[in-house]
């Protein structure tokens, strides 16, 4: 949780489940903890990669990856406001990207195909996990849809060996977000001493604005890994 602060904001008093160990409306009256900017990572970036996605003809999954990692717009409006509504629309697409990334991933080999058994099957996954609004439910749902996607892709660099290095950077960088996340959680009454710090010192110390800076980088890296693996298919069927 947040240290507790006496400041009120132009959003009022927050209404979501969580709160984050950051102090609330330090910077902007508007802004009610100012890590919200580091969303534009996983805002601008995937808005570019849908573009030119789109452009080069591949498939709309790789599209809908991209534009899954546009769940950026969900958490800046979250930690912009902490409101539930907002919070729903941080955390439920953040399940929904990641169900397009594991459909991504088990029809990596497949061109032009429709698996619509697995699009029932994510579906029904995401319906459940929506109805069922609790944030731990949400995290260890969140959590079994990555280590899918950790195991799914170390599969596939076997098969696939030039496709290394891009995944296990992409997995470097996420579990680096992910620890620094849960330091944020686990240590936040110790964390609350930066608020002394100098305003920029203070800023990059925030380490759920680097949970946002590297999953999102993570995430567009893994995004990377899907295209990168189909080229080479596009290249030899393009010499036939």
């Amino acid at each position: 949780m947040a240290p507790v602060a006496d400041r009120q904001g132009y959003w009022g008093s927050p209404t979501s489940t969580l709160d984050w160990c950051e102090e609330n409306y330090v910077v902007s009256f508007y802004i009610a903890e100012f890590n919200t900017v580091s969303n534009l990572i996983m805002i601008i970036p995937p808005i570019l990669g849908a573009l030119q996605t789109s452009k080069n003809g591949l498939e709309i999954r790789y599209v809908w990856a991209y534009l899954g990692l546009a769940v950026g717009v969900g958490s800046w409006s979250f930690h912009m406001t902490l409101q539930y509504e907002m919070q729903l629309l941080d955390e439920l697409p953040m399940i929904y990207s990641c169900c397009v990334f594991v459909y991504c991933y088990e029809c990596f080999k497949q061109k032009n195909g429709i698996n619509y058994f697995l699009i029932a099957l994510l579906l029904l996954f995401s319906i459940i996990v929506t109805v069922w609004k609790e944030p731990v439910f949400h995290q260890v749902m969140y959590g079994m849809l990555v280590a899918c996607l950790v195991f799914r892709c170390v599969f596939i660099v076997t098969v696939y060996p030039w496709l290394r290095a891009l995944c296990y950077t992409s997995l470097t960088v996420f579990l680096l977000g992910f620890v620094l996340w849960n330091i944020d959680n686990i240590f936040c009454d110790s964390l609350a001493t930066r608020q002394s710090l100098p305003p920029v010192v203070g800023a990059v110390t925030q380490l759920h604005a680097w949970w946002h800076i590297l999953t999102g980088l993570g995430s567009y890296l893994h995004i990377l890994l899907f295209v990168c693996g189909i080229w080479p298919m596009l290249h030899i069927e393009s010499q036939k």
